[in-house]
């Protein structure tokens, strides 16, 4: 068996040691989810409501745990962690809700009877967790699944195990049956075998390049239905927005928060040619200038953290090097904080106006600046990705939202907020590479079941009568 161990991009210290799950493991992780689905798919639905209402008191009773072990195996500081435990505890009602709403069952009278819609559990959903929301983004699956009558195999991220280990024990604290939620602990290899183990749904959160993988593994496979949120090349257009220093907060939320590893994060910002699209990066760049970065538990805290490793800060800065090597503009050089370990990175700021640059995501704090002369070139500049995933206009004149609003090519658009603006009784997803059309968050409940639709009598009528073209 393979061990392997996290540690806080921060300081080093280790955070959680253990062995990655075995095939064999794995199987019988989705074997013990097989055995328990029919009994939990078939109990009524409020058996399954109280079970995830006993984790969501598990969970408020534990958040300060929770918000710490996210913060020792991300980094992120704690003002940011607490807000992601408060999102786990604030999914379970939104969850009911949406399963309600969305896929729940109704029943019309008709002439002969009446016509029902039902909403079936697929089965065994395996869920891939990644590291940036460790908490939040797997539990945003976990929990509607459960609703739904489906029993879930939960695979953390390699990077964050302790998150993943807090979560099963917090499922355990709420006594639900046996092999409705199993946690199996590993990295590519665990994740591999699972996929591989027999399961009827795959819920992953991650890279474009992941997904794209598992398009393909599952391509002659349509009994697994995927439900991939991916990345994305984020465009953020600031057109006629007279106050500088307003939009660079809005530019600043978009880019580098949570160091910049938030799929939403804009990666490119789109402003005029000449002194308007000047005094936008201008500001921006003041902005960021400002900007704290230092371990989790600092006082006074910091605006942010490290990335999720040296490793992911040296690959990233290798990535911002290749664009200026082609010939970006350095506004802003990113680098190292301070004394402080290589996981840490400064905000870049560059201008790539021009030039062909990779159509791919810098998972980091690295904003790139492209000029354009019109409005419309802005819209076309935005749209130049096969990614799809969040958008924004920062503008004074609503006209130009009118037009935005219906030329954009993205799942989540927003109108004088950052692209990370999200909420969980909203949909969350995106097109082309950012996903494959089953958004999360509120729309979880879409992909965790499958519509049953009868028509129903409850005797048997003569309906020879219905029938054309009888011989008498």
């Amino acid at each position: 068996m393979t061990s392997f161990t996290s540690t806080d991009p921060a300081t080093g210290a280790v955070n959680w040691q253990g062995q990655a799950a075995s095939p064999a493991q794995v199987q019988a992780a989705v074997d013990a989810a097989r055995a328990a689905f029919p009994d939990w798919a078939d109990r009524p639905r409020q058996d399954r409501i109280d079970a995830v209402k006993r984790y969501q008191a598990v969970l408020k009773d534990r958040a300060p745990q929770i918000a710490e072990a996210i913060s020792r195996e991300t980094g992120k500081p704690l003002w940011e962690t607490r807000t992601e435990a408060a999102a786990m505890i604030g999914k379970v009602d939104i969850s009911i809700r949406a399963y309600d709403e969305r896929t729940g069952e109704r029943s019309n009278d008709t002439a002969f009877g009446r016509a029902t819609l039902r909403h079936r559990p697929h089965g065994v959903a395996a869920v891939l967790g990644p590291f940036n929301f460790p908490g939040h983004l797997p539990n945003g699956h976990i929990v509607p699944a459960l609703l739904a009558g489906d029993t879930v195999v939960f695979k953390p991220s390699e990077e964050t195990p302790l998150v993943g280990q807090v979560m099963a024990e917090a499922f355990a604290a709420a006594d639900l049956p046996h092999g409705v939620v199993n946690v199996v602990q590993g990295a590519r290899e665990t994740g591999a075998a699972l996929l591989d183990a027999g399961i009827d749904a795959l819920m992953f959160t991650g890279s474009g390049a992941a997904g794209a993988y598992f398009r393909r593994k599952f391509a002659d496979d349509p009994h697994v239905i995927l439900a991939l949120e991916l990345g994305g090349n984020n465009p953020l257009v600031v057109w006629d927005a007279q106050d500088a220093e307003a939009v660079a907060g809005v530019v600043v939320q978009s880019a580098f928060i949570t160091t910049g590893q938030r799929c939403s994060c804009a990666r490119r910002l789109i402003v005029p040619e000449g002194a308007q699209g000047d005094a936008v990066v201008e500001a921006v760049a003041a902005l960021s200038d400002r900007l704290t970065f230092g371990p989790w538990d600092s006082d006074p805290e910091p605006y942010a953290g490290p990335l999720i490793s040296e490793k992911a800060a040296q690959a990233a800065l290798q990535a911002l090097q290749q664009r200026i090597d082609l010939g970006a503009k350095v506004i802003r050089a990113s680098g190292p904080v301070d004394n402080l370990p290589g996981a840490f990175v400064r905000p870049a700021i560059i201008d790539v106006t021009g030039l062909n640059v990779l159509d791919e995501e810098m998972f980091a704090p690295f904003l790139q600046v492209i000029r354009v002369p019109t409005f419309d070139a802005a819209i076309q500049a935005a749209n130049a990705t096969r990614y799809g995933l969040s958008a924004g206009l920062v503008s004074d004149d609503p006209k130009n939202w009118d037009r935005f609003i219906r030329r954009i090519r993205a799942g989540v658009v927003n109108f004088n907020r950052p692209t990370t603006g999200a909420a969980g009784d909203m949909p969350f997803g995106g097109l082309g590479a950012s996903g494959n059309h089953r958004p999360s968050a509120y729309y979880a409940a879409d992909y965790c079941a499958y519509p049953v639709a009868s028509f129903e009598a409850d005797t048997v009528a003569n309906i020879e009568g219905e029938i054309k073209g009888l011989r008498a």
